[in-house]
């Protein structure tokens, strides 16, 4: 049986009186893909955005290797260095370039010198085929492009579970196959994996665990072949077939 990384338990997420989560549960093992589905505004988001302590849960637990990490005492940088986030829209700052993206966490954070932490940057830049574009800043880049950049840049962190917030849901159709190649690579690597994503045909494809959101809950939750072909929901269905028949 795989080491549990993660275990989420009853979370709960409120915005003054709206509730965006209920009553999550589940757990994430060494070398899962898991991926997240489900309608806009169904809380994905704010779900990941709790798991990396950008959002403060309400209610709940997030055990990482047993220990709650939203209690008080808990060190939430270094729990970043260990719980990675690639975001939507990339979240690259732009008055540096792509290698200096790379390295500034790996120093600041995981207090690398800058020569390890530019071959680590360098080591992961040309992993997603970016090594040509070390010089160039974010503005000089393709949405494409960037978004490789910052998983290049999660990537440096070394970190034990890796959490993609929809990360090809801004940029143009042809640029989204090469960042889902990407992943798809990285999955096949055995690194463990949170996505939330509207890529139903990657999300079938790559992960082993497919849970479908809907209204802050979690509805369904099975392998991929449960859910994409005999889901027991029946939200689960009128999601999935509102897909098949775009």
């Amino acid at each position: 049986m795989s080491e549990q990384i993660l275990e989420v338990k009853h979370l709960e997420k409120s915005f003054g009186k709206n509730q965006v989560l209920r009553d999550i549960d589940f757990s994430v093992a060494k070398g899962d893909v898991t991926c997240i589905i489900g309608p806009s505004g169904s809380g994905k988001s704010t779900l990941l955005r709790c798991l990396n302590m950008l959002e403060t849960p309400t209610g709940g637990e997030i055990n990482y290797h047993g220990r709650d990490i939203t209690d008080r005492n808990v060190n939430v940088p270094e729990y970043r260095s260990k719980v990675g986030m690639v975001f939507q829209n990339f979240n690259l700052f732009n008055n540096m370039t792509a290698l200096e993206n790379c390295t500034v966490g790996q120093e600041k954070v995981l207090k690398r010198d800058k020569k390890e932490a530019e071959k680590k940057a360098m080591y992961y830049l040309e992993k997603v085929g970016m090594a040509p574009y070390i010089n160039a800043k974010p503005k000089q880049l393709s949405g494409g492009q960037k978004q490789r950049v910052a998983i290049a840049r999660a990537l440096a962190m070394e970190p034990e579970l890796l959490l993609f917030d929809e990360p090809t849901s801004a940029l143009d159709p042809q640029m989204v196959g090469e960042v889902l190649e990407v992943m798809r690579s990285l999955a096949q690597e055995g690194l463990t994996m949170i996505i939330v994503t509207h890529e139903m045909a990657f999300a079938r494809d790559v992960s082993k665990r497919v849970i479908f959101m809907t209204n802050g809950v979690i509805v369904e939750d099975g392998t991929p072949e449960q859910i994409f072909e005999k889901p027991e929901n029946d939200l689960t269905k009128d999601f999935l077939s509102r897909f098949r028949n775009s």
